[in-house]
């Protein structure tokens, strides 16, 4: 009995074993089928079936099994999807740039046109208007209504500094400055051109805040307290300001000239290379869509100044020979080369700007839509500024010095005598009055609709933003978030910034969620967040918000962002 259970017992134990070794066996198999597939996809063909078993033998290496692994290995790109979509999806957004940006350019350079022939056509009508007004509403014993209207206003003073500036500027003799630039070497001319484009800038920005200082002075409500020093030291700081960056200008064109007529074009060469070293001082910084349009509203503005320098340049040679056509021919290859070198650096530049950025090429339809607001928000009943105005804050494009250069070259190198030159004056006068009604009515009409894609019209609506009171507001909140933080349930954004209840950021549309836009005062359609998240998030979690986060420049809306709002990007 003893025997039988023993022997039993051994079966079982040797039927276990076997059932085992089965099952490893069969383990085994599915592994080295899974090694085969492996190793048949990296391209390693065993002929004799050994090789897994000597892995470990290193003789069994040689040159020739390495090169044909080389020769026939593979991979599948479609492990990595993702990351392969994003790349081409770069390369889409950077073949779209040309065309989205020249649509912005395009429409820049028409919002500028219209305001530089603003000056020449309807300003001239206007300060007349305004003029005999002031003459009449006094004789017709009127004398509880106001002699001018505040836009009025500020046309005569318009008008007045033109007139002043053109006075001044006929005791330049642009021929004495030609040739003075001319004795000069190339090296230095160069120096001397970079020196001038960075003091066109500078007094760009400030220069439109002497002028909304001047208006602000002489239209200011009379019952306000006084604190200016007066409506003549304004004008004088306005009259100074235009005629110094009118001569500026003029040294600009002067140099171009000698550049052209210079007979190795030598000096040309090296202007036109300047272009491309802005590549170098934009494309490797972090841009946001803040800075992005900034930047986009000075390459218009650079753009169409350059055109009108070009202009300059072609009157004043024309003028030394005589008007002859044939010249003309001479200058149009490098006035195309100019005209070429600066569309090509300006695609380049924003093409890898959005790449290294990661921003989409639909950002240029915003920036299209907010110069659109601009020009469609002056039309209103309730604007509080003249569009050519508003442009000149977007933009960094002050058209009085520009204009006033033109007018002085125009009537140096054209001489008007006889009656007919004076019918062709009126006849060219006319045509510019009838280029400017049909430029504005045609940007009226594309502003609406691009307002109207935006879905922007609410805004129209809205009152101009009070100074004093954003003041006041921005005061508050920054107390209450320094003293009243701890107590306080912090709310978090996209980001995970923590954020007070009294403060109330621009609102974002999440992705993936169909609601509509926000109809509210706070201007959420085109605020455009900050990318830095990542760092937001540390300062958030070490505790910054009182430190690091109040003095941090709030998100700023699209239509709020001029040319030089941002420090970071005033001279780019």
């Amino acid at each position: 009995m003893a025997d039988s259970l023993s022997t039993g017992l051994v079966e079982e134990k040797e039927n276990e074993k076997e059932d085992k070794e089965r099952a490893t066996k069969a383990v085994n198999v599915d592994l080295n089928k899974k090694k085969d597939e492996v190793a048949d996809t990296r391209g390693f063909h065993d002929k004799n079936g050994g090789a897994r078993g000597q892995k470990g033998n290193l003789s069994d290496l040689s040159l020739v099994r390495f090169i044909t692994t080389e020769l026939t290995r593979g991979y599948f790109l479609e492990h990595n999807e993702a990351k392969y979509t994003e790349r081409r999806e770069r390369v889409y957004t950077c073949l779209r740039i040309p065309k989205e940006l020249e649509k912005l350019m395009t429409f820049g350079f028409f919002l500028c046109l219209d305001t530089f022939l603003y000056v020449f056509t309807l300003l001239p009508l206007r300060v007349i208007l305004a003029l005999l007004r002031l003459l009449t509403v006094p004789c017709c014993g009127l004398g509880g209504s106001r002699l001018l209207q505040p836009a009025q206003v500020c046309d005569v003073l318009k008008g007045f500094i033109m007139v002043l500036c053109y006075s001044m500027m006929s005791y330049v003799d642009y021929s004495m400055m030609y040739h003075l630039i001319r004795g000069q070497s190339v090296i230095k001319l160069y120096i001397i051109y970079n020196m001038l484009e960075v003091a066109d800038r500078l007094f760009s920005s400030f220069g439109q805040d002497i002028l909304d200082a001047l208006y602000w002075t002489a239209t200011e409500p009379k019952e306000k307290k006084r604190a200016h020093i007066g409506v003549i030291p304004h004008f004088l700081m306005a009259v100074l300001y235009v005629f110094l960056h009118a001569i500026l200008i003029m040294v600009q064109a002067t140099t171009l000239n000698v550049a052209f007529n210079s007979h190795n074009k030598s000096l040309l060469t090296i202007m036109m290379s300047n272009n491309f070293v802005e590549i170098k001082g934009s494309v490797f910084k972090k841009f946001e869509k803040n800075n992005l349009f900034q930047m986009s509203n000075s390459d218009i503005k650079e753009r169409f100044t350059n055109y009108i320098l070009l202009l300059i340049v072609c009157l004043r040679n024309m003028e030394q020979f005589s008007w002859n056509p044939d010249h003309f021919w001479v200058l149009f290859p490098d006035v195309v080369m100019v005209i070429t070198s600066e569309v090509a650096v300006d695609v380049v530049k924003h093409a890898f700007i959005t790449k290294f950025n990661d921003i989409s090429a639909d950002v240029y339809g915003e920036y299209r839509a907010s110069l659109a607001f601009d020009l469609v928000s002056s039309r209103q009943k309730n604007a509080y500024t003249d569009y050519s105005d508003s442009v000149s804050r977007r933009m960094g494009f002050i058209p009085l010095p520009l204009a006033l250069l033109l007018i002085r070259v125009v009537t140096s190198s054209v001489k008007i005598q006889g009656s007919l030159s004076f019918m062709c004056v009126l006849l060219f006068y006319l045509g510019m009055i009838t280029l400017k009604v049909l430029n504005s009515i045609v940007l009226l009409g594309t502003s609406c609709m691009f307002v109207k894609e935006a879905k922007m019209e609410e805004k129209l609506f809205d009152p101009p933003p009070s100074v004093a009171s954003s003041r006041a507001n921005s005061r508050a909140n920054r107390s209450k978030n320094t003293y009243t933080a701890a107590p306080q349930e912090p709310t978090s954004d996209r980001a995970g910034v923590s954020l007070t209840p009294g403060v109330s950021p621009p609102t974002e549309k999440p992705e993936g969620t169909s609601s509509a836009i926000p109809k509210s005062d706070s201007d959420t359609f085109l605020t455009t967040p900050d990318e830095d998240d990542e760092d937001k998030i540390l300062n958030n979690d070490m505790g910054l918000e009182g430190d690091g986060l109040k003095h941090r420049t709030p998100k700023k809306d699209l239509l709020e962002i001029d040319r030089f709002t941002i420090c970071g990007n005033r001279i780019d």
